[in-house]
Order: structure tokens, then sequence, then C-alpha cells
């Protein structure tokens, strides 16, 4: 599916914290397989310090290691969209997909020492370097409450697919992202 215009495009899965051995954690390993299955580069690693996902050290792992650049399709889950979104405020990629992403740390100590809510969003800035932001969120989640959810959409005035019965995304497959990443693609040819 990829065509020769294409060959700089990258899809990087960033996944939320505690997720563990990330290819066999939650949908990241499915969709991994499936893009690459589909010719498209993919991006799927164990992140460092993934307990807490400091924004101090997933930042630059996301630019030096992954490589995210305007060639670059960011789907961020959980802490993961909370990354994709702080890196968007200062580097030009090519989009963002945010699965479950939040605005603040939920009162949870282990989610303020990643550091992602300690000032206020710049989603002008994170509009600006994006051509494209999708969001997948759902209203049982357990653990983003759906006002959070409403407001990083309304901030980024995201393309929001908005369920009832997902809860956290934390599936082993999701064909709904699936589908949506190949549609970009094709159409950006």
């Amino acid at each position: 599916m990829a065509t020769e215009g294409d060959k700089n495009l990258q899809i990087v899965i960033v996944p939320g914290n505690g997720a563990g051995e990330v290819t066999c954690a939650n949908w990241y390993g499915w969709l991994a397989r499936k893009l690459k299955d589909a010719g498209i580069r993919c991006q799927l690693q164990n992140m460092p310090d993934p307990i807490t996902a400091k924004e101090s050290i997933w930042l630059p792992f996301m630019e030096k290691e992954l490589g995210c650049d305007e060639h670059t399709i960011i789907v961020g889950h959980s802490s993961g969209a909370e990354a994709a979104m702080r890196y968007a405020e200062t580097h030009k990629v090519y989009g963002i997909v945010l699965v479950s992403p939040c605005v603040t740390d939920l009162g949870i100590e282990n989610e303020r020492a990643s550091g992602y809510y300690n000032r206020p969003w710049e989603w002008q800035k994170i509009k600006s370097n994006t051509k494209f932001i999708a969001q997948f969120g759902s209203t049982d989640d357990p653990f983003i409450p759906w006002s959070e959810q409403e407001e990083v959409a309304t901030g980024l005035d995201s393309n929001l697919f908005k369920f009832s019965d997902k809860g956290h995304f934390m599936q082993f497959q999701f064909p709904e992202l699936l589908k949506y990443l190949l549609s970009v693609i094709k159409n950006r040819s």
C-alpha cells in the first residue's frame, strides 16, 4: 500500500505507561504487524522509564531513537497520547492519533511525576505542527473521565471517534484504528 512517495512515512506507536513488553500489550503489537503487512513502516519499542513515563525521558527518546519527524504519524495511547501532544508542541510531525488522552494528572502522584501536566497545553502550537489530529475515546473509560477527553477534542479540534464500549482501549485488536490509519495513508497519495 505504501507508494514511492510514502517511503519516508512512518507510524510510531507510543504506548501507555506500565505496558510491560509492548509487543504483547493491548493492541500495540497487533497494529504494528497489520501495518507492516500493508507495507507501512511502523515502529513499536519498549520505552525507557516505562512506569512513570517521564516527559524528560520519553520526548528525547521519541526524537533520537524513534526518529519522530515531519514524516511521522505518532499513535499515542494514554500516557503515550500526552507524550504525543507535548512532542507536537515543539516538533513538526505528519499527524498525531490520540487514544484515551487526558489533560490533568487526575490526582495520581505517578502521573504528576511524569511532567506532562505542570503547565498549560499549547493547543495552537500542536495544531500548527501537525497536518491532522485524530482522537479515539470511550465514555466508559474507567481511568480517563469523558470530560478530560472532550477537553482535548475541543482544544485540538480533533477528528473525534467516540465510543461507549471500549473502556481504556486495552483490547488485543483495534480494527477501527487500523482502518483509520490505512485511510489516512491512502488519501495522502
